[in-house]
């Protein structure tokens, strides 16, 4: 049998997105080498240490630069030598020095090259298309301006924001797991 694929995992927040791949994809299809948070106080470092995930937190503010963090985060990421990272609700801007050096895809909550950067779900939902939805693309050093691996969409007619959120979030997680495995 082939060894499993390895990735790390960078998060900054809750990690819903972190758990649904430690929960569906780790130990089975891949291994998640390493999580990886630039805030100390995210819920999502439970996720790893309840799942037994390595777990590396680079906290942003210790840094003078965003070079400086990035090259911070390269250095420990290539410690667990993932063959992807994935960015799971990671909330930096990443510089050349991450985006030359790391392959990595992230998770976008709108239709991109729709609403990018922040409040993506909140401004999809206020547009004058009829769906919203999500998109997973390569990390350039554009911001959610790299080539798109995989997109799903949501029909917003009849919806209210919290539904349309809702169905937003589901979403985002059977696209990042299915971006995974087509990308490995």
């Amino acid at each position: 049998m082939a060894e499993r694929k390895r990735i790390a995992v960078l998060f900054s927040g809750k990690g819903s997105n972190f758990a649904h791949i430690a929960k569906t994809l780790h130990g089975h299809e891949l291994d998640i080498a390493v999580a990886l948070t630039n805030n100390p106080n995210a819920e999502g470092i439970d996720v790893a240490k309840a799942a037994g995930i390595p777990l590396e937190i680079v906290d942003a503010k210790q840094f003078d630069s965003r070079e400086a963090f990035d090259e911070e985060v390269v250095r420990r990421l290539k410690r667990y030598q993932p063959d992807l990272t994935v960015l799971a609700g990671f909330m930096r801007i990443l510089t050349p020095t991450f985006t030359d050096t790391i392959r990595a895809i992230n998770l976008h909550p709108s239709l991109l090259p729709r609403h990018k950067g922040l409040h993506a779900i909140e401004k999809s939902f206020h547009d004058n298309f009829d769906e919203g939805g999500v998109s997973v693309h390569w990390v350039t050093s554009e911001l959610d301006g790299g080539e798109i691996i995989v997109q799903k969409k949501v029909a917003k007619q009849g919806l209210d924001f919290n539904a349309y959120e809702t169905s937003i979030r589901q979403i985002e997680k059977e696209a990042l797991c299915e971006a995974i495995l087509q990308v490995l």
